[in-house]
């Protein structure tokens, strides 16, 4: 019985009543706040929570089609390098899995039961310990509000994803900054002392792996120290398939206290169908299936992940070519006197802009010519920009640009 019914997810817990029925009217009959009394309705902003008042929206990267309109340039001559895509895109087949798709006007299956079948083989732990979302950003925001209370806290390292203090805000969750080292890898020790603290201890700590926006790894014995904090672990491996380590996500059997989120945003290149997935020790997933929106994945995106995991060979071509395409992108940065390179374990590199040259300026004199990079007008990151890594065809027009903005 699907979810939409009252059925609990594979996890367990008892049935309830639908989720229609069981949330009451919202149109007459439901309070609204302080309406009436002859000054006509309140201001729609009044019902708005009161720690969302002051909050600053996320800053996503600006759509395709609003960037070629504002450049004046077809969508085919600019060099997107700015959202760590996969520039080669899904397997053939995906597209014809999507024109072939019989049954759209029927919800989608609310346990996304074919996916997470071939995930348990790809990833290689039972099904059960698996819930897919759209995207992982979904997971990161379902965590936080089945782990937390409002005044919680969780710990964040920047610089990294920046989702995780934005849900935070969302959710009324304090977060806990402990900032990277100057090579940008995690400061254990201080970690450790935060999590000392006997007041508003974090609850949960984030830890990426690769990082975003350098490509670092957490080594085994980091993520070790991490784990006997007590605290929930979130690993957050949005970019493994590029790294040299393997994946965590079988820790997860042994380690009650961790989670590994994981997507198709970035090898399967499907960023544009939103299907991330998270690895849960069993007992914390029948929580996760509880709360989760009933038919989060649609039809489509569960059809393309499945069709992407049967395309393997596909994906490892594609793999070993932007594996191959990343040092040789690293090679010619290094030669570029006002960029300093981060290694990197990702599809993506990091670059601390030097020389006495501005990093803003970098970026919006690349655009002028089509070629788009990622600048963060953040206090961490303002004299850094990241570079995704492209074709062989689109470095060589990075490296042009680059070139071009030397005296």
């Amino acid at each position: 019985m699907g979810r939409g019914a009252g059925a609990a997810g594979p996890g367990g817990g008892a049935p309830g009543a639908g989720r229609r029925g069981g949330r009451g009217a919202r149109g007459a009959g439901g309070s609204g706040g302080s309406g009436g009394g002859g000054g006509g309705p309140p201001p729609g902003a009044s019902f708005v929570r009161e720690h969302l008042r002051g909050m600053r929206p996320y800053t996503p990267i600006e759509p395709f089609e609003v960037l070629s309109a504002r450049l004046g340039r077809d969508p085919a001559d600019i060099v997107k390098l700015d959202a760590n895509e996969n520039p080669y895109g899904p397997p053939p087949a995906v597209a014809e899995a999507l024109g072939a798709l019989s049954f759209p006007h029927i919800y989608p299956d609310p346990e996304t039961r074919r996916l997470r079948g071939l995930l348990a083989k790809y990833v290689g732990v039972p099904a059960e310990h698996i819930l897919v979302g759209c995207g992982a950003d979904e997971l990161i925001d379902l965590i936080m509000r089945v782990c937390l209370d409002p005044g919680d806290a969780v710990l964040d390292c920047p610089p990294t994803f920046t989702m995780y203090a934005f849900d935070a805000e969302v959710n009324a969750a304090r977060v806990v900054t402990v900032p990277r080292r100057a090579d940008l890898s995690l400061d254990l020790p201080a970690i450790e002392a935060a999590m000392a603290e006997p007041e508003g201890r974090p609850k949960i700590i984030f830890a990426t792996s690769p990082n975003n926006p350098d490509g670092g790894v957490v080594s085994d014995a980091d993520l070790e120290r991490l784990l006997a904090l007590g605290a929930l672990v979130v690993l957050d491996e949005a970019y493994i398939e590029f790294c040299d380590a393997p994946s965590r996500s079988t820790w997860v059997r042994q380690h009650p206290n961790l989670i590994v989120l994981r997507t198709f945003s970035k090898m399967a290149g499907l960023a544009g169908l939103r299907v991330g997935y998270g690895i849960f020790p069993l007992d914390l997933a029948e929580y996760m299936w509880r709360a989760k929106q009933p038919y989060n994945v649609s039809v489509a995106a569960e059809t393309a992940a499945c069709t992407a995991l049967e395309n393997m060979g596909y994906l490892e071509e594609v793999k070993q070519a932007l594996l191959q395409e990343r040092g040789r992108l690293l090679a010619q940065l290094e030669g570029v006197p006002f960029l300093e390179t981060f290694p990197s374990q990702a599809n993506f590199v990091f670059c601390k802009v030097v020389g006495g040259y501005d990093a803003a300026k970098v970026k919006a004199d690349l655009a002028a010519q089509g070629i788009m990079v990622r600048h963060y007008d953040k206090e961490l990151l303002r004299g850094y920009v990241r570079i995704s890594v492209g074709k062989p065809e689109q470095t060589d027009a990075l490296m042009a640009a680059l070139h071009s903005l030397q005296p």
